[in-house]
């Protein structure tokens, strides 16, 4: 279990995020909807060990902080694409990148082991036929895939992802999706920034909303997308459908002409 208790994040003396407290269950999507600028990229890099945090974040009763880089690595997959320039691989190397928390740095020889963890990873995002092309020649939903990989060949137990669906078609963003939802049924924690709303609706099981600084809530996706607690995170009205067959779907109506403040008693709800 991932627990986050009175946590705030700065960049460069600029408070992003103040006092917030969640947790995150083994075999659960947690998605982490937020406006642009609401820290919800430097909120994965946190949880990932990377950006310091005032307060406590903790694996399975341990402080992310105190974990050695490879301790981190071997439980933490981090899937943030763009900071890396690897255009001239091929998607077997690149893949590989996720074996190299299970040896020293001065140690890479491909091993048993990493052979059947490439293995399964490219099978189990469906690129195993695309293992000898370059990189760079991929589309965007191939290369999200790829990313996808990388993390299962890391064999971590959390799997971090900022905005995986982002530049992606419908179908594929859905395939995308799914095969998370997959890996939460086999026991990781899915941890998520998206932008579609209605994303979170569908497929995670719980959702942490930001913005005013804060988590305003932390619950389940019908609780947490309330016209409301929408309005508070993006200054939008907003309404809740239910659909046929339970499922429920969000659709901004106009934008809020009223001052966007958080009503009484609706945010800060963590």
């Amino acid at each position: 279990m991932i627990a986050v208790r009175d946590v705030t994040l700065a960049i460069e003396n600029r408070v992003l995020l103040e006092h917030m407290h969640f947790e995150v269950e083994r075999g659960e999507v947690l998605a982490v909807l937020g406006a642009n600028g609401a820290g919800k990229t430097t909120l994965l890099r946190s949880l990932a060990g990377i950006h310091p945090a005032q307060g406590s974040i903790t694996i399975q009763g341990r402080e992310v902080a105190d974990l050695a880089a490879t301790q981190r690595a071997r439980t933490i997959a981090h899937v943030a694409a763009d900071d890396l320039l690897i255009e001239r691989l091929d998607v077997r190397e690149v893949v590989a990148m996720g074996r190299y928390a299970h040896h020293r740095w001065w140690q890479w020889r491909e091993e048993r082991s990493d052979d059947a963890a490439i293995e399964m990873a490219l099978a189990a995002v469906g690129m195993h036929a695309f293992e000898r092309r370059r990189f760079e020649t991929l589309s965007s939903g191939e290369r999200q895939r790829v990313w996808i990989a990388v993390a299962l060949a890391q064999e971590a137990s959390i799997l971090l992802l900022d905005e995986p669906t982002s530049h992606l078609d419908v179908r594929v963003a859905r395939d995308i999706l799914k095969l998370l939802r997959l890996q939460a049924s086999l026991g990781k924690s899915v941890i998520c920034a998206l932008h579609d709303i209605n994303e979170a609706a569908e497929f995670a099981d719980r959702v942490v909303l930001l913005g005013m600084r804060a988590v305003l809530a932390a619950d389940t996706p019908k609780h947490v997308l309330t016209a409301p607690l929408l309005e508070c995170a993006y200054g939008i009205a907003a309404e809740q459908i239910i659909m046929p067959d339970g499922t429920f779907r969000v659709y901004a109506t106009d934008a809020a002409t009223t001052d966007p403040r958080c009503p009484e008693g609706e945010c800060r709800a963590n």
